[in-house]
């Protein structure tokens, strides 16, 4: 299973996941931004970092790697990757913390006494098999996260609960669309021989999919990429020479819109 691809999905799909998994859920993750960076020194590339947005100077960096097999020189290369990034980038924050998540204990290793001292006041480790259930059956992001490293028998169970719980948890269709596919991608991801029909049915998606509420929700994405598109298309028009009220004719938008956008593209 690709992890790293998955974890990187999840947490940028939504990072108040995280903050719940660190034991910050009280942090505002519109504080962040969640991305994957490369730092050009032999070629390392960081699972994921939450770097605050550039006004928020005092707010901490966020370094999640994620490991799910046992590799004896893990922390030689995550730390020599963090001073990279940071003799590279040259972030104006004081303050950082490595995140490790581990499917299980045994796939963590001994740390260097050499990194002691970040160990004891930069690093936390995060095994996903020991998360209380009392957590995650309080937290519908933990649960999910936890579904990654459920056995194979439990997933299907599982993952119906999650699907239980997300339907009364959003009352809002488009987000409720959003964490059902999110769990569905996470079984197709553990159980790849699989078609995602066959992983819909071991799940019963195919009569949720069928309700008003997720069609409608199905219908109101499409006619927001529809939007999105269209909303594209003025800075290109505007090139060709097409006025404002032409744009705001042949697009079918309001004139408001247009003259927003078009703003926008001449102080861009």
């Amino acid at each position: 299973m690709k992890t790293d691809t998955l974890f990187y999905q999840l947490l940028k799909e939504y990072p108040s996941f995280f903050f719940e998994l660190i034991g910050k859920p009280d942090t505002n993750p519109d504080t962040y931004n969640f991305i994957a960076l490369e730092v050009k020194q032999r070629s390392f590339r960081l699972d994921g970092l939450f770097s605050p947005l550039e006004s928020l100077t005092n707010e901490p960096l966020y370094f999640v790697e994620v490991q799910f097999y046992k590799e004896e020189n893990f922390y030689d290369r995550l730390f020599a990757e963090i001073f990279v990034y940071f003799n590279q980038f040259k972030p104006p924050n004081p303050n950082w913390y490595a995140v490790v998540i581990c499917d299980r204990r045994s796939n963590d290793v001994t740390v260097h006494p050499r990194y002691q001292e970040l160990v004891q006041t930069r690093l936390q480790r995060i095994y996903l098999d020991e998360l209380p259930a009392s957590a995650t059956e309080r937290s519908l992001g933990l649960g999910i996260i936890q579904l990654v490293v459920t056995s194979e028998q439990q997933t299907p169970i599982r993952a119906r609960q999650l699907l239980d719980r997300a339907t009364v948890q959003f009352p809002d269709a488009q987000q409720q669309q959003r964490v059902i596919q999110l769990i569905e991608t996470i079984v197709v991801y553990k159980f790849p021989t699989l078609s995602r029909e066959e992983v819909e049915a071991m799940l019963g998606l195919s009569d949720l999919k069928q309700t008003r509420v997720y069609q409608e929700a199905k219908e109101e994405g499409r006619q927001e990429g529809k939007l999105e598109t269209k909303l594209a298309m003025i800075p290109l028009l505007l090139e060709l020479g097409l006025s404002i009220e032409q744009i705001s004719q042949r697009l079918e938008l309001d004139l408001d819109t247009v003259r927003r956008v078009a703003q926008q593209s001449e102080n861009n």
